[in-house]
């Protein structure tokens, strides 16, 4: 879906030297890169369909490195970040690779390090934009089911058989087998076992999510 697009490295530093050196290395490896003075220029200019990441000066005026991390996680955004910091603080080193930075780099950067950073990032993006692609897939398909069917599947990928929910929804093993039908072929699976796989694919990808935001919190 955005593999025809190019990444882009996008580079907040409040520092104006900082910023057009770090473009400077970032260009001199034939990449795309746009950069800004503050999380809030950022924000405003960023098109979440624009696969990329982000090189993120730990330090900044009126919102850190980390802050701003946390920022864009709780909005949903999910873009790769690479710090960059003037010196190692463990413990936020610690706190932002546990919310899923890519990398913690001491300046002054070494050219070699932050491009295998940057190439590390582009492939997590690639990976997480893949993964938010099949998750939407699955939910359209979820939503085309009606509620009876809804209260079917959910029956089926706990486990239970046919004739146990039949039983407890109180119909024939019929009417069960017919809802199953029609549940297959508007997920597009042809079994059951397709069906669950399909299910705790879009659910592992919400329980990561929910496990950010709980390390955010933190």
């Amino acid at each position: 879906m955005h593999d025809d697009i190019e990444p882009v490295v996008f580079v907040v530093n409040g520092n104006e030297d900082v910023r057009k050196s770090l473009r400077q290395l970032v260009k001199s490896a034939k990449l795309k890169v746009q950069t800004y003075n503050s999380p809030q220029d950022f924000l405003y200019a960023y098109n979440p369909a624009q696969p990329g990441c982000l090189v993120l000066d730990a330090v900044m005026p009126g919102m850190s490195g980390l802050d701003f991390q946390y920022r864009l996680l709780a909005d949903g955004i999910r873009i790769p970040v690479i710090f960059v910091a003037n010196h190692c603080d463990v413990s936020t080193a610690v706190k932002a690779m546990k919310v899923g930075a890519v990398d913690f780099i001491k300046k002054p950067v070494d050219i070699s390090i932050l491009l295998d950073s940057i190439q590390k990032a582009f492939r997590l993006d690639a990976r997480v934009r893949r993964e938010q692609s099949v998750k939407a897939d699955i939910m359209a398909k979820i939503s085309l089911l009606t509620p009876r069917e809804r209260e079917v599947m959910d029956l089926l990928v706990s486990g239970k058989s046919n004739k146990m929910i039949a039983h407890q929804l109180r119909v024939t093993r019929k009417t069960v087998d017919f809802h199953q039908a029609n549940i297959l072929k508007k997920m597009g699976v042809d079994s059951v076992v397709r069906l669950l796989l399909l299910t705790q694919r879009a659910q592992a990808d919400s329980e990561r999510r929910q496990d950010t935001k709980r390390s955010c919190s933190c």
